[in-house]
């Protein structure tokens, strides 16, 4: 038998809707001037209230057109769905009368009122490979939350399975790249000719959020990742990656620590591994606001008199010289130096492997290059004070309406990208 989880308690408190979302919940209804429409998208900031109001509405359109039909749950992993629309979506239907019980063994939701019972079926879209979770499955409608964030042949294998009569697709997103990104060009832009209802949120929609919450979450982001999550436009990632970098206030000197400061931080190096490329260590103080970037290694065998790379040894060597054979501290590494790795544990070091998803990884640094809570001492970085200046964004991805950083000039900006992407967490960045 399956893992069945209890049934949800009816213990969700509604809060006020506001007009975008009031017409979410009642596009399809008998009485809408959309409701003949084959889908909805709906795109915008985050923290705008799309998910949460789409599932809803998602629910009870299927359980008020359907019965004894399936339906799909779509998001960018299973894990992810869960946490942004199951668990939410479940205690909402309580609260409105619905019976849900949880297939959790199995992925799916078992929903019933009023002699009516469906079946909601869980799926992510992860990667190319995902489409074929989706074979097979006869779909009366699907909600596909963080669109933008999946493989177009997963969308399209779902948009296909949706053959019942009356079947509509329920897409909603933040802005997940330029104007090139595919769901921008052949599913907003032609939102008209597929009959489609289009709405684009703002936090404004969600008025659950006070200001000075509002106020946390513009904080968090800057540049390119501020019109995005933000001001919620598709916007193309151009030029240079850290334009927001200071050669003033992202530096400093002894001077700028106060008095006793360095005591009472925490120790890491944080390591880019590299045999043909750059090996680099950044030797970090974080005081759990700003991280104070002491000194680097950085040796590019290319460059070297004698133009070798050295052995797992010879760094390891080198990494003891570098921190002075301080086992306190932690390091950072890239996941992929195995070998170093080992190395390193061989010699009394805590080693953590970094969180290497790069996009927001990238984010993450440009908001606390931004907030000026990543400083540089003075004449000690060399190599990292070039690379920020030249770490741009690959023009060649971006006409493909993918993003990635150019693979050059980007051994320093990667140490960095590990020790924020795997330190630092939502409130931090808030602060």
């Amino acid at each position: 038998m399956p893992a069945t989880s209890p049934k949800t308690s009816n213990d969700f408190k509604f809060k006020p809707f506001s007009r975008r979302q009031k017409i979410v919940l009642t596009w399809w209804c008998a009485n809408s001037a959309f409701r003949d429409y084959d889908g909805i998208i709906c795109d915008g900031s985050i923290r705008s209230g799309k998910s949460m109001t789409m599932s809803l509405s998602f629910a009870m359109w299927a359980m008020e057109s359907f019965s004894e039909c399936n339906f799909g749950l779509c998001g960018k992993t299973i894990g992810s769905l869960r946490r942004n629309v199951i668990n939410d979506l479940k205690r909402m239907l309580a609260a409105r009368g619905y019976t849900v019980e949880d297939k959790r063994g199995d992925n799916y939701l078992i929903v019933t009122r009023s002699g009516k019972k469906n079946f909601f079926y869980m799926f992510g879209g992860t990667n190319e490979g995902s489409q074929d979770l989706v074979q097979g499955i006869t779909l009366a409608g699907a909600l596909l939350d963080e669109v933008a964030l999946m493989p177009e042949s997963f969308v399209n294998q779902v948009t296909a399975r949706c053959s019942v009569e009356g079947a509509k697709c329920w897409f909603n997103c933040n802005p997940g790249g330029s104007r090139l990104h595919w769901f921008k060009q052949n599913w907003i832009n032609k939102y008209v000719e597929k009959r489609y209802l289009y709405l684009h949120f703002t936090m404004e929609d969600n008025l659950s959020l006070s200001e000075r919450t509002k106020e946390r979450y513009r904080r968090m982001y800057t540049g390119v990742f501020y019109r995005r999550y933000i001001d919620g436009l598709w916007v193309a990632a151009e030029g240079v990656i850290y334009d927001m970098w200071s050669h003033t206030e992202n530096l400093f000197d002894d001077s700028d620590l106060l008095p006793g400061a360095i005591s009472d931080c925490r120790r890491y190096i944080t390591v880019d591994y590299g045999t043909a490329n750059p090996m680099v260590f950044l030797d970090v103080l974080d005081d759990g606001h700003t991280f104070w970037i002491q000194n680097e290694y950085y040796y590019d065998a290319r460059k070297s008199m004698n133009q070798t790379s050295k052995t797992d040894h010879e760094y390891g060597k080198d990494f003891d010289d570098f921190t002075g054979q301080d086992h306190s501290l932690q390091v950072i590494i890239d996941p992929s130096a195995l070998s170093f790795k080992a190395e390193l544990r061989n010699r009394g070091y805590r080693v953590k492997e970094a969180d290497n998803e790069v996009l927001d990884g990238i984010r993450v640094t440009a908001t606390l290059i931004g907030q000026r809570r990543v400083r540089i001492k003075r004449g000690k970085c060399p190599n990292f004070e070039r690379e920020v200046e030249s770490y741009v964004w690959d023009e060649k991805l971006l006409q493909r309406g993918e993003e990635g950083p150019v693979k050059e000039n980007d051994h320093a900006m990667d140490a960095m990208r590990y020790l924020c992407k795997t330190l630092v967490n939502r409130r931090r960045l808030a602060q």
